[in-house]
């Protein structure tokens, strides 16, 4: 069996399974470890070290993703084959590839990019199997344009989904498919008018709010609270649309509770209003149990209830939706039905197929799974490495959190040094209709994307960039 006998430090900050996946990855570029050597299985080299598999698992997992080996199914991890000349050059050479390791690494960040997910379990195969059958020549017509609504098929699909996780009620018939929230969004204020006063979440999602804006609409900016946006100042204002984001606020992370949803369903009959319910992650909850819908507990038909397969599928699918009351159905068909659909029909079939053949089920339970794990280390990691100097907001669900920083350095500061250390933050400033820089700044990590070990090491650079 080959040998490892890395000098592993449980004192340092740098995490075990980093320490080891370096020290392999240094003994494969020296050649100390040939290629096609097969690395020892997870057990024996557990207990060879004393440590954990899940150390070791880790480890080889980044070795793989970085190509310096390879997994084969019920054989075990074995060096892979590296060309020769990608480690010895002549001296001009050298120094030519050291640029480009340089360029490389000053390019090759930890990005905490909320928007990104976890493309490692995306079930590629069964994706390219059912785009193949779409394109059959049986199935021609998938390349004609379809339904301006979207596909009934797929649009059925989505309905039953919806009342059976959300507890969303309506039919086929009220499902419009387009594509992204920005586009759906333009649909929406066309079809309600843009005289009505509009209020938004403040802080809220600032590419919702650039639509309004850019359609003309007077916008209410709204205060949240700990239970989500704050009624009291809504019924203050004119406002007969509001928009919403209760399963998960954005970027705040608080879930609306059923007393402040029942108050603002409440505010909505009386001012005979909309609510946009813009349930964008709901899919991932870690705390507590799943709130029912504002449209399934709205009883007058009042809530535009919309979503996306962007956070739980691919952002590149483009496929969003909206659930329509019927009160808007008529004025949809009068009026919208002369736009063209805006998704690919392809995509559309390719989507029916996985949901209704079970994969799409079976999916959501495995990224619920990586998420939660994720979640997890993204915590720990936090309190390891930071402890009271810091404050999380809003970890109940969600693919990202907020990290509230208590060095005295401002949002900006946050932002400078962490990249110059090679790890990407993202601001909540760009949240808010008017931001004022008073308290303690906070910054948003997005945590889908990221690789544990990603995780882990990110927080532990942030820790020494801040100086906590």
């Amino acid at each position: 069996m080959l040998e490892l006998m890395p000098t592993l430090d449980n004192t340092k900050d740098t995490p075990l399974y980093v320490q080891l996946y370096k020290y392999i990855k240094k003994e494969i570029e020296n050649e100390t470890i040939k290629p096609g050597i097969k690395l020892p299985s997870k057990r024996k080299l557990a207990n060879h070290l004393g440590i954990s598999q899940n150390t070791i698992q880790t480890a080889y997992e980044q070795l793989c993703a970085e190509g310096y080996a390879e997994s084969s199914p019920r054989k075990g991890i074995f060096v892979a084959s590296i060309e020769d000349d990608l480690f010895h050059h002549s001296p001009i050479e050298t120094k030519l590839v050291k640029h480009k390791d340089e360029k490389k690494e000053l390019e090759c960040l930890i990005d905490f990019n909320y928007g990104k997910v976890d493309l490692d379990y995306f079930p590629y195969s069964t994706w390219r199997k059912l785009t193949t059958q779409s394109l059959f020549l049986e199935n021609s017509n998938i390349l004609l344009l379809g339904e301006p609504q979207g596909e009934k098929y797929l649009r059925k699909e989505i309905s039953k989904y919806l009342f059976q996780s959300r507890g969303v009620k309506c039919s086929s018939e009220q499902v419009i498919i387009g594509a992204g929230t920005q586009f759906l969004l333009i649909l929406l204020c066309t079809l309600i008018g843009k005289k009505h006063s509009y209020a938004f979440e403040n802080p809220g999602f600032y590419r919702a709010r650039h639509v309004f804006k850019d359609q003309g609409i007077d916008i209410h900016s709204i205060s949240v609270d700990e239970d989500g946006i704050c009624i009291e100042e809504l019924r203050k204002s004119s406002a007969k649309v509001v928009y919403v984001t209760p399963s998960h606020q954005f970027p705040y992370g608080m879930v609306m509770p059923i007393s402040r949803r029942m108050e603002l369903l409440k505010w909505c009959t009386e001012r005979d209003g909309f609510i946009i319910e813009d349930d964008y992650d709901s899919e991932f909850r870690y705390k507590g149990k799943p709130i029912p819908s504002l449209q399934g507990l709205d009883a007058i038909g009042n809530v535009i209830y919309m979503g996306t397969f962007s956070k739980s599928l691919i952002p590149s699918t483009r496929i969003s939706y909206l659930v329509l009351p019927l009160k808007l159905m008529n004025k949809y068909e009068e009026h919208l039905k002369v736009y063209k659909q805006t998704v690919s029909k392809l995509h559309q079939n390719t989507l029916y197929k996985f949901m209704n053949e079970g994969h799409w089920e079976r999916h959501l339970n495995k990224m619920r799974t990586v998420y939660r794990k994720k979640h997890k280390i993204l915590l720990s990691a936090i309190n390891k490495h930071m402890g009271m100097k810091v404050e999380v907001i809003g970890e109940s669900s969600g693919l990202h959190i907020l990290l509230k920083v208590k060095n005295g350095m401002s949002e900006e500061d946050l932002i400078k040094t962490a990249l110059n250390m090679k790890v990407k933050v993202y601001p909540t400033s760009i949240y808010y209709d008017k931001y004022e820089n008073n308290g303690l700044p906070c910054v948003m990590l997005g945590f889908g994307g990221l690789k544990e070990m990603q995780i882990e090491e990110g927080i532990s650079i942030l820790k020494n960039a801040w100086l906590l």
